[in-house]
């Protein structure tokens, strides 16, 4: 496949979350207007597995660099790792994320705080590397992943929901800060999507997962792409998704703390119309992940 366009020829994104779900499509949307490459996540070799990829379809450079973001120095490690390529990072995209499903009371205190690095502090700190340098030369554009779940508080999957609050009130303060400084900060807002994120979470026996509509990753990180070379301050993915966000600031906390306890149970339904992925990098993670701990849920453990 060639490329779209040309001008980025020069350019590099740094994307985490790379080898499945929206963080992979958006590497597909980058390549293709041949914007290199730096991919981040946990397994070198599947990170290998999409560079060679990507560097076969449309001619770009891609460099994997594989470092667990549930480590409070990986973020560090990164930077360093970029600035010993060499290279300026134009656009940084923060997409890895998980949550977990389950009453906090119930939930292990390491996952919680594990997804609290990942969502929140390591977020923290490549956008404060990469931002900084980005400020410095007057130009940049940082891409966040928030959620749906960070409009409203969403009981069974509270410490996922709040992380994601934080996201995009962090994010918007943020492209107010730096609109002076060329930098342009967008936070994209999914709703359910067609990614691994539900079987990571243990919440793909939930209404939310059973019996929604989800979805595509190519959709939503195409909505993110746009609004992030527009410049746009906050998308949200989709009209189902907007209208969710609407009801839930016109209904207010307490109420949508009810609707979203309900869609966080378990599905009585023995008819769905999905169970795993459809999504095929999503598919292969799933895959990955069973085949190190044999589960058909869950993820890996990181301590």
């Amino acid at each position: 496949m060639e490329s779209k366009d040309t001008n980025h020829r020069n350019e590099y994104a740094l994307i985490t979350g790379a080898t499945s779900g929206i963080g992979y499509e958006l590497a597909r949307l980058f390549a293709a207007d041949s914007i290199n490459l730096i991919l981040v996540a946990r397994s070198a070799e599947r990170l290998q597995e999409v560079c060679d990829e990507l560097k076969e379809q449309f001619s770009i450079e891609c460099t994997p660099i594989s470092k667990n973001l549930f480590e409070k120095n990986a973020a560090y490690e990164i930077y360093e790792a970029v600035k010993d390529m060499g290279v300026t990072v134009s656009y940084l995209v923060n997409d890895a994320g998980q949550g977990e499903w389950g009453y906090f009371l119930e939930t292990d205190l390491d996952r919680d705080l594990d997804i609290v690095q990942l969502n929140i502090s390591s977020l923290i700190s490549l956008t404060k590397y990469f931002g900084r340098e980005m400020a410095a030369r007057n130009e940049g554009h940082i891409l966040q992943l928030g959620s749906e779940a960070g409009k409203t508080p969403a009981p069974l999957l509270s410490v996922y929901s709040a992380t994601k609050a934080f996201v995009i009130s962090f994010s918007v303060a943020l492209a107010n800060e730096l609109k002076c400084k060329g930098v342009t900060v967008t936070v994209l807002l999914p709703g359910p999507t067609d990614t691994d994120f539900f079987h990571k979470a243990k919440q793909n026996k939930t209404k939310a997962y059973l019996e929604s509509n989800l979805d595509t990753p190519q959709r939503v990180a195409l909505d993110g792409y746009r609004a992030l070379m527009k410049g746009e301050s906050k998308i949200i993915s989709g009209v189902k998704t907007k209208v969710h966000v609407l009801m839930a600031d016109i209904l207010g906390d307490t109420v949508s703390a009810s609707y979203m306890h309900k869609q966080m149970e378990p599905s009585e339904k023995k008819k769905t119309t999905h169970k795993r992925p459809a999504h095929a990098a999503s598919l292969k993670e799933r895959e990955n992940i069973e085949s190190l701990t044999g589960k058909s849920e869950g993820d890996i453990r990181h301590n």
